[in-house]
């Protein structure tokens, strides 16, 4: 990021996802996120009263991104199908271009223990699901793809894929990039559940 565009609290933001996307959830203190900053423990604290209140942001963070995201895709004039597709397009270009942030979806069941993310994330995880079961639902309603599945089961079908490539990608590395790799597979799957 360049420093000269991005304030200290948003800086602060991006070196938390990577101290997650790094080391894990657990690795986030003040302390390892003041080392990365580069600044004093005390002065983390001049922008954040504690480390929850950083993952608080991350989470929000996050959240804003997958509505920017909804909000696009229902704009468009195009089909169902399309609109899935692109859907999970902008996922694919964001984690390519910001690796560390992908691991979010890879820590939802731990921030989901956490009192003060719990709320947040389960709006997220339930916003993405609706959106997409509702699309589904669309698509299978003017006959773009099979019935043989509910909106609901294709929904989470494509989601769980999607965290599969991202945790393969943490552990292997692979030539093609994520967007090439997880929309080949979308595209493919698609001429499986298509009338």
């Amino acid at each position: 990021m360049n420093d000269s565009f991005v304030s200290r609290k948003d800086r602060i933001i991006s070196s938390a996802v990577e101290i997650i996307s790094d080391s894990g959830l657990s690795s986030l203190t003040t302390h390892n996120l003041a080392l990365k900053e580069n600044m004093s423990d005390a002065l983390l604290y001049r922008y954040f009263g504690s480390i929850n209140e950083v993952l608080v942001e991350v989470v929000d963070y996050y959240a804003r991104f997958d509505n920017s995201i909804r909000q696009t895709v229902s704009a468009k004039q195009v089909t169902n199908i399309q609109k899935i597709k692109d859907y999970f397009e902008a996922y694919a270009t964001y984690y390519e271009n910001y690796y560390a942030i992908s691991t979010l979806m890879l820590q939802y069941e731990e921030l989901l223990h956490n009192a003060d993310t719990r709320e947040k994330i389960t709006k997220c995880i339930t916003e993405r699901q609706l959106f997409l079961e509702e699309l589904f639902d669309k698509a299978i309603a003017e006959h773009e793809i099979t019935t043989l599945f509910s909106g609901f089961d294709l929904a989470t079908q494509v989601t769980g894929v999607l965290m599969a490539y991202i945790l393969k990608r943490r552990i292997v590395y692979i030539k093609t990039t994520f967007k090439q790799e997880f929309m080949g597979f979308l595209n493919k799957w698609f001429e499986l559940i298509a009338i």
